[in-house]
Formats: structure tokens, C-alpha cells, sequence
């Protein structure tokens, strides 16, 4: 008997737990990827936004050392300023609460009031802008949707010191998905990569020297010597990266004064489009505030402070706690405007301990973070050899913390630890790792640095190709690859043997 196969359509119901992040968890994110400078800036706008939070003063904080672990205690007292200022925050309270209800409304905007009570007519800024603000700034001249943005962000923190963005797409998408949980395609970087390279100055973005160079090439006017220039970076730039000028002048038809021309214009193409921008700026490039302070002391032991910069310790107004109070508490009905009032103070208060709860969390966040890398990587703090920085990424820390790799990341991105050798971004203690054929794991920053050094001392006149500095290399104890050696030596900037004559 012969069986007939039949296809049907059947439609179910099923239940799917999606997990979101609260209001909550999100501020705590936000707040936790700030660096210090940025964050005391969102304080004094919540400040002033919210009138139940304010603000207290501290007199020091004490180190957390490493050995000996101790809680940061703070001593807190309220100066005659500042109390003052707590009551002028309660009579403007009084007089809002006391309007409220009211049909009147005021027509046009309202002064903003600086602290000295005269009403500041024009926005205040800080007088250096730094590098990543600036890209940034001109991020926000786009109609960029969430998950665009988010990318951007991270795109912009990985540009290099020349302004490039030595990874590729691939790359890009994968360490999104990993280091902030953002889980997109190829395409949709590449289409913020574009994005990205309209930003000024031209050049910025670019993933080699030779797209650099085009973008640059890509704002001139239309001309002969923008084609000349278009030419000769598409067809011709293994030539003119080996200043063959000859050949070129050959392949291009070109008699000495054209060939002379097209040499100027090529020189007034910046090859490092994000090194001069820290000049037109200001010296904020150069001025970094750090957000960790470690301390190594003649007896080994290491100590670190998270700078606190100029945050003030933060609590609930009083006014609006005994307010909320008072209308809890009272026997009569409440009118419509009380009603209201209760409401109002109970939002604000709301508002005001979420948000000293995430400074609390990231302040808890930070510190779990910072001491772990130095337990890490404590041989290179009382050191300051960098050839002494262990393999470590991102999710040994996670593991050594029991925090999610995402929040390690948050942590490290765009923060900087100042230490006895140096002031340094956090993520420059972390390092990947190469393992050998057999079986050895070798830290990725000790490989760069012995290939540096074998190449500061070759003969200038006979400079080593990939294949000798692997066998330099190999002697030195580092055996790897002839094409790793190429990678770490274009990672490191360093030209290729013809070049280094």
C-alpha cells in the first residue's frame, strides 16, 4: 500500500522570556562607562535637574590597598555654603509646590542660574576639547538610529593615535559582540565606518594608509590633479610608497615639472589625519584625567584610589524627605494640589536614590575591577616592565570578579589608570595571548616588544625582512609564524624592510 506524504501548516502559541534591561540597570550602564570627566558633568546635571538630590562635601578618601583590603570611608560635614544653598534649594521648592495645581502658565523660556544666582545668558564649555569629544560632537549631526550609535561609539574608541581604524569589519563585528553585547552584521558597520569617514579632519576612520590617503584625495575639487591623485593611489601605490617617481612620471606620461607637481600635492596629504588634531584643540590629548591612582611603594605592595575629581557625595534633600513626610502623615484629606505635591516629591526622591544607588554600584563595579587586574598583573606594577604583562582579556577578569564580560568592558573603555611608570588607558594592561606549536602561551606585548627592539638595533643599511625577524625572533624564545611577525609588525607601525633603509 502505498503511503502519501501530506504538508500542513499549524500554527501555536508559545511563551518567550525576554530579558530588557530596567531604567535602572540602564543608568547604571550609562554611568559605569563614563570616565571621570564625563561623569562629573552628568552629576551636576542631575543636580540640577533633580532639586531632592544635593550635594554633601568630603574631606579625603583613603586608598584600598591590595594586601590588606579596607573600605573607602569618607568624612562628610556641611560647610555654611553649602548649607545655605540647601535652604535657598528649599524656599525655591516651597514656591514651585505652592503654584502647582495652577491653570497659569509662564510664556517662553526661563534663564538658566548659575550658582552666583545671575542669570547665564550664553551655554558654558570647557575650553579644551578632547580628541574622542570632538568625533563624537560630529556623530551627533547625524540621524544616527540607537544601535548606530552605540556602534559608532565604540568605533570612534578604537581609532588608533593616527586617526585610522586598523581592524577590519570582520573583527569589529565580533569584538561588538563580545566586549558590549551588541550583536549586528558586517554590512551594517561597514555602513558606519562610511559614516564615520566624513568626519573632519578628512582621512579619519580609514582601515589603511591608502584609503586614507583617497579619502583625502575624494574632498578635492574636480581637476586634473585630483584624477593625477586618484591615479596614481589605485595603480600606483607600491610605487609611490617606494618613491619610484621615475616609473611614475613614466606610467603617467608626466615631464618633470608635472611630475614635480604631482609630488607636492601628494606630500600635502596627511598620512596621520588624527595627530595634528590634539594641536587645533587644545592640549586635552596631552591632559588626561585619570580615573584610578596606583601607588607602588618601596616595600612592593600596591595601593589604588579611584579618583573622585571634583564629585561630591550626594544625598536626599531634606526638605523634600520631611515634605513627603508631612503629607504621609497628615489626618485631613488631601487637597488637589497636595495630591499633586506628594507626587511630584515622591518622583523626585524616587529619582534621586536611584541615582546615587548607581554611583554606589559603579563605585563598587570599579574598584572589584581595578583590583583584580592588578593582582594580575601585579609583577608589571612593581616593575614597570611591560615585558612582565600576562596574558589577560576580558573575561579573565569577568571570571576573577563574577561580573559579565560586558561590564568589565564598560569598565575599561576610555578610562585611564596612572601609575609610577606612566599614565595609561586600562586597556592597555590587557594582552592576548600566541600560543606555540607546542603548546606555550606567550603574551602578545612581550612578542611586539622583542620584535621592536630587534629592529631599533639592526643595520640600518641591511634591515631585516619577516623571514629574518622570525629567525631573530625564534632565538629570542619567541617562535611564531612569518606571517604573525608581518602582522605585529604593521600592528607596530614599522615599515617593511625596503623601506627602512
Amino acid at each position: 500500500m502505498a503511503q502519501k506524504l501530506t504538508q500542513t501548516q499549524v500554527q501555536t502559541q508559545t511563551q518567550q522570556t525576554v530579558q530588557r534591561l530596567s531604567q535602572q540597570q540602564m543608568l547604571q550602564v550609562k554611568l559605569l562607562e563614563m570616565p571621570i570627566t564625563q561623569l562629573e558633568q552628568r552629576v551636576e546635571s542631575e543636580l540640577a535637574d533633580n532639586p531632592a538630590l544635593e550635594p554633601t562635601s568630603f574631606e579625603e578618601h583613603h586608598d584600598h590597598t591590595l594586601d590588606e583590603p579596607s573600605n573607602m570611608d569618607m568624612g562628610f560635614n556641611e560647610s555654611e555654603e553649602q548649607r545655605d544653598e540647601r535652604e535657598q534649594r528649599a524656599d525655591e521648592l516651597e514656591r514651585a509646590l505652592s503654584i502647582m495645581g495652577s491653570d497659569d502658565r509662564m510664556e517662553g523660556d526661563e534663564p538658566f542660574y548659575g550658582g552666583s544666582g545671575e542669570a547665564i545668558d550664553e551655554p558654558l564649555w570647557r575650553e579644551e576639547t578632547s580628541f574622542y569629544d570632538t568625533l563624537r560632537e560630529q556623530a551627533g549631526e547625524y540621524d544616527l538610529t540607537e544601535q548606530q550609535r552605540d556602534i559608532m561609539e565604540y568605533l570612534i574608541g578604537s581609532l588608533d593615535e593616527d586617526g585610522l581604524l586598523r581592524k577590519d569589519n570582520d573583527t569589529l563585528c565580533d569584538e561588538l559582540a563580545i566586549h558590549q553585547n551588541i550583536f549586528t552584521t558586517v554590512e551594517e558597520i561597514d555602513e558606519v565606518v562610511k559614516i564615520l569617514q566624513r568626519f573632519d579632519p578628512p582621512g579619519i576612520g580609514a582601515h589603511t594608509l591608502q584609503e586614507c590617503l583617497l579619502l583625502q584625495v575624494a574632498r578635492h575639487d574636480e581637476g586634473e590633479e585630483k584624477q593625477r591623485l586618484t591615479t596614481l593611489l589605485t595603480r600606483h601605490f607600491d610605487d609611490f610608497m617606494n618613491k619610484r617617481w621615475r616609473r611614475i612620471a613614466t606610467a603617467l606620461k608626466l615631464d618633470d615639472e608635472g611630475c614635480s607637481q604631482l609630488q607636492n600635492a601628494a606630500q600635502r596629504l596627511n598620512p596621520k589625519p588624527g595627530a595634528p588634531l590634539g594641536e587645533t584643540v587644545g592640549r586635552s590629548t596631552q591632559q588626561i584625567t585619570p580615573d584610578f591612582i596606583v601607588d607602588t611603594h618601596d616595600d612592593g605592595s600596591v595601593t589604588f584610589s579611584i579618583n573622585r575629581g571634583q564629585l561630591p557625595e550626594l544625598r536626599i534633600s531634606e526638605s523634600f524627605t520631611e515634605l513627603t513626610q508631612s503629607l504621609k502623615d497628615t489626618k485631613n484629606p488631601l487637597s488637589r494640589s497636595e495630591k499633586e505635591a506628594l507626587a511630584y516629591t515622591k518622583e523626585k526622591v524616587e529619582k534621586a536614590n536611584g541615582f546615587i544607588t548607581a554611583m554606589q554600584q559603579r563605585q563598587r563595579t570599579m574598584r572589584a575591577t581595578m583590583t583584580a587586574i592588578i593582582k594580575w598583573q601585579l609583577d608589571y606594577f612593581r616593575e614597570g616592565d611591560e615585558s612582565q604583562l600576562r596574558p589577560m582579556i576580558l573575561k579573565d577578569i569577568a571570571e576573577k570578579t563574577g561580573l559579565d564580560i560586558s561590564t568589565i568592558s564598560r569598565v575599561s573603555n576610555q578610562k585611564y589608570a596612572q601609575t609610577r611608570w606612566g599614565t595609561f588607558p586600562l586597556r592597555h594592561f590587557f594582552t592576548d595571548s600566541y600560543t606555540t606549536d607546542d603548546g606555550k602561551e606567550l603574551s602578545t606585548r612581550q612578542i611586539k616588544l622583542a620584535l621592536q627592539d630587534i629592529v631599533n638595533k639592526e643595520d640600518k643599511n641591511h634591515p631585516l625582512n619577516d623571514e629574518a625577524l622570525k629567525n631573530e625572533l625564534a632565538k629570542a624564545g619567541f617562535p611564531i609564524a612569518r606571517r604573525t611577525v608581518t602582522k605585529y609588525r604593521e600592528q607596530l607601525g614599522i615599515p617593511k624592510a625596503t623601506l627602512r633603509r
